[in-house]
């Protein structure tokens, strides 16, 4: 058989294996994808069944959204809750990937225990700071008691709502950063740091000097993952606070929840749901052309 012949039938065996995986891919992704867009052009309510197709005026939900003070403000809420997250996760998750890379039994059995966090359903990580900020069952209340101090109900307080949110949010993905710089720590030879210390510098200079030029492409990368994957703290907020008080922890993907199963603005909600999905991509495409754009000027 020729060459020609040969890869003739490797493009058609590759195919016919990836066919079946496209179309389930289509119908789960794209189809449903696609429904949501033409439904944002729709003024659809399910007390309305004939609204499901009034495409008279289909940029109508489009144009309502730059004066509805509560999905502007679910944007505002949403970039604190992504930004300070992230932030925090990427130190903390550096600070623990610094402390932990040693070699040592004890340090191996931490590496795998601060890993649950990660594996554990959101829901249940919901349900467990649920509990830790239940101040009738909290072991945490319980503490502050013992050291006579008062503490405010942070899921319930406009002040600390957001802040416990951060908090839960943060214990649950710090992991992901502290496996993605440990990975970049064991990579590091260790030729440069017993260098540095020959020619008398102090381990701040060789934190500073050797070690984060070469975790910084890490931490950029679990950076990125992390503020693209933070607008998905549903759980947390579901459980926890509900979007409240008020609005305080009411992010866009939660007040589309509302607009959708609370007043039946099934249209709307949609609308609300394209534009963040819309931002989300263009988070992520800004971020990639960073990335690639820093790798060519490297």
């Amino acid at each position: 058989m020729s060459e020609s012949g040969i890869d003739a039938e490797r493009r058609s065996f590759i195919a016919c294996a990836l066919t079946p995986s496209l179309i389930v891919l289509f119908a789960v992704a794209v189809l449903p994808a696609i429904y949501l867009v033409v439904t944002s052009l729709t003024p659809f309510q399910l007390t309305a069944p004939g609204s499901a197709t009034d495409f008279s005026v289909p940029l109508r939900n489009y144009g309502l959204l730059p004066g509805d003070p509560r999905f502007v403000n679910s944007l505002w809420v949403q970039a604190k809750l992504s930004c300070w997250g992230v932030l925090f996760q990427v130190l903390l998750g550096m600070l623990l990937a610094l402390l932990l890379n040693v070699p040592s039994r004890f340090v191996e059995f931490a590496r795998t225990f601060f890993l649950i966090p990660m594996v554990l359903p959101p829901i249940v990580v919901a349900v467990i700071w649920k509990l830790i900020y239940t101040p009738d069952i909290s072991p945490l209340y319980y503490a502050a008691q013992l050291l006579n101090f008062t503490m405010p109900a942070l899921t319930s307080s406009v002040d600390f709502a957001l802040t416990a949110i951060i908090i839960a949010d943060t214990w649950e993905w710090l992991p992901f950063t502290f496996l993605m710089v440990l990975a970049a720590l064991q990579t590091i030879p260790d030729e440069y740091s017993e260098a540095a210390l020959v020619d008398g510098a102090s381990k701040l200079q060789i934190f500073w000097y050797v070690t984060l030029p070469f975790i910084t492409p890490i931490l950029v990368i679990s950076g990125m993952f992390r503020l693209i994957d933070s607008v998905k703290a549903f759980p947390l907020i579901f459980l926890l606070t509900s979007g409240g008080p008020g609005t305080v922890t009411e992010v866009t993907n939660y007040y589309a929840y509302l607009l959708a199963f609370d007043t039946n603005e099934i249209g709307y909600s949609s609308a609300v749901t394209v534009v963040m999905l819309l931002l989300v991509a263009g988070i992520s495409l800004a971020l990639v052309w960073m990335g690639r754009r820093r790798e060519a000027m490297a």
